[in-house]
């Protein structure tokens, strides 16, 4: 997310350094976020036992559409499980006439110390008018478990005045062997609005999953408020 204003108390005299420094800005390969969230859910189901945690990213972008990235969160699934994520991301994406956006990644999720959880994702996302987007998630191995792992997932993020915007999302996660994984196909949910100010963004939203997923997941699957103040440039 690039910076929402600029603020610039010059005279005439520098009005034109500032311009170019805004535009070596804007022109930037490299991409960052860092968040404080009050939980860090994963397709409805919350990565920390419901506890807050922090997050960041960091992108490296061409020219062509090819990019690299890293992120890292912090984790809780119990005493003397990893207490962090190290995720690895390739990918290229473009834009498809005027009104449709492409992007293919693929995904490397790590957890340090655990490195039987570790496992691949390859996802494909569709963006159309820059407001509604298909996902498709696909696993050969989900969660190393030996089964493959399926997802499918619709959203869409609208703008609002004032710098507000609200957002939506569904999706339907798919295990060939349930017994494997350890859990039934279940379905995750979204809606949440969120405010840009300046180089901040807070996001307040309500997520939740389907009774399967409660089911068996417990009160890691619970419907849930979860508050995110995220920076990036």
């Amino acid at each position: 997310m690039k910076l929402a204003a600029l603020s610039f108390a010059l005279s005439l005299l520098v009005l034109p350094l500032a311009a170019n420094a805004a535009e070596e800005e804007a022109e930037s390969p490299i991409s960052w976020e860092i968040s404080a969230a009050s939980d860090y859910l994963f397709r409805g189901v919350s990565q920390t036992d419901e506890k807050p945690t922090l997050q960041g990213n960091l992108t490296w972008t061409a020219p062509v559409g090819v990019y690299v990235g890293v992120a890292a969160a912090g984790v809780n699934f119990g005493p003397g499980a990893p207490a962090t994520e190290l995720d690895y991301t390739v990918g290229y994406g473009r834009s498809v006439g005027e009104s449709v956006a492409l992007d293919v990644s693929l995904n490397r999720y790590t957890y340090l110390g655990a490195r039987e959880l570790n496992y691949n994702e390859l996802i494909t996302t569709a963006t159309f008018a820059d407001t509604y987007n298909v996902t498709v998630g696909y696993s050969s191995n989900v969660w190393n478990s030996g089964s493959v792992g399926l997802y499918y997932g619709v959203g869409a993020e609208w703008a609002l005045p004032q710098e507000f915007s609200v957002s939506a999302n569904v999706g339907r996660s798919i295990f060939r062997d349930p017994d494997a994984v350890e859990l039934d196909n279940y379905t995750d949910w979204g809606v949440a609005l969120s405010r840009t100010l300046g180089p901040a963004k807070i996001s307040l939203g309500y997520y939740g999953t389907d009774s399967t997923a409660r089911a068996m997941l417990g009160k890691t699957a619970d419907n849930r408020v979860m508050l995110t103040v995220a920076f990036s440039n």
